[in-house]
């Protein structure tokens, strides 16, 4: 049976137009999913009887099981989340002094293998829809009371190699009509699909991509990240100045710190060289120590020396505050520890 979230507005409007209704129709669903949050086609009253079966007959209503919920003392709260096909996701709910955001998977596992990541533990199974995508901002929201403001796409999984759902979740999101979370509050991170961002830039959606750099050399990034040997830098910059070009939109780097490996001075260097002139920012990562995994986190003094170094050279950059250390809030920790592969 067909998930009725996984249509945005105008899709649903063609589907209602298929079963003799007027597309107005739509938009009162819409609100009752979106605005309303409820939980079942018997909760629109303001569709007829009739409507209402034939809804239950050829869709359902997505509704996700918390299976586990952990909260910080930072006030983050980490979710695991029963997709009901026997498969579980992470998303994190995050509150800053700005509001609320979720970081949300895109995919049941992870394709990239990027050797710093506790996603990469994880087998890969499927892409997530959109309506599943959207559905872990309305679950949160359901349990918590609270009114997400800011969306990152950054849990597991890649959200550009899963693509279309990814697009009209955002459509979702962003509508009016729906949860109405304004584009430039939408975040969508990527390890580097190149072709994925020429045509993310001609979405005309004003999101804000977040690329995942983590090195200055092929060498250095390929070890680190296997997509590299697909797209190398080079290729990557490229794109990101097309992307800068096409939608007028800064773009946001981030780049993982690692003891002894990517954290010195010459790095900073070349990164300063690779970024000049772009119209962009970086977000250093304190990076997270996971089980097997071969990187250490940098120390604080080389986290701040690399941040001073690129802001004293016309590089804006920040550290990313840390948050859920105490709840394994690193990506793919919580699903790894408590989903058997």
């Amino acid at each position: 049976m067909k998930n009725i979230k996984d249509y945005d507005l105008e899709d649903l409007k063609e589907e209602l137009k298929t079963m003799g209704e007027k597309s107005f129709r739509a938009e009162q669903i819409f609100k009752w999913l979106y605005q309303d949050k409820v939980t079942s086609f018997d909760e629109m009253l303001n569709l007829s009887l009739e409507l209402r079966e034939k809804l239950k007959q050829n869709y359902s209503i997505c509704n996700f099981n918390i299976l586990k919920k952990l909260e910080s003392k930072d006030g983050t709260i980490k979710y695991l989340f029963d997709v009901l096909d026997d498969n579980a996701i992470e998303t994190v709910l995050m509150s800053y002094h700005h509001g609320y955001s979720v970081c949300v998977s895109t995919q049941i596992g992870c394709k990239m293998g990027c050797k710093f990541c506790a996603s990469t533990g994880i087998k890969f199974i499927r892409s997530l829809n959109a309506g599943e995508i959207v559905e872990q901002i309305i679950k949160i929201e359901q349990d918590t009371g609270v009114k997400v403001s800011n969306i990152v796409f950054m849990g597991i999984g890649e959200p550009l190699d899963n693509y279309e759902n990814v697009i009209k979740a955002i459509r979702i999101l962003n509508n009016p009509k729906g949860l109405n979370i304004g584009a430039r509050h939408i975040s969508v991170s990527t390890s580097g699909l190149v072709p994925m961002i020429y045509k993310l830039a001609e979405e005309n959606i004003q999101c804000t991509l977040s690329i995942s750099l983590h090195a200055t050399t092929d060498e250095k990034r390929s070890s680190m990240m296997p997509v590299n040997k697909l797209y190398n830098i080079e290729q990557l910059i490229k794109a990101c100045k097309d992307y800068i070009q096409v939608t007028n939109r800064r773009v946001s780097f981030e780049y993982a710190l690692a003891k002894d490996n990517n954290d010195n001075l010459e790095d900073a260097e070349r990164l300063v060289k690779l970024l000049r002139g772009m119209n962009c920012h970086v977000n250093l990562i304190p990076i997270n120590k996971i089980e097997n995994g071969k990187f250490d986190k940098s120390t604080n003094e080389n986290i701040m020396r690399f941040r001073d170094y690129l802001n004293d050279h016309g590089i804006v950059a920040t550290i990313r505050r840390e948050l859920g250390s105490d709840i394994e809030a690193a990506c793919g920790q919580l699903r790894r520890k408590n989903i058997k592969e």
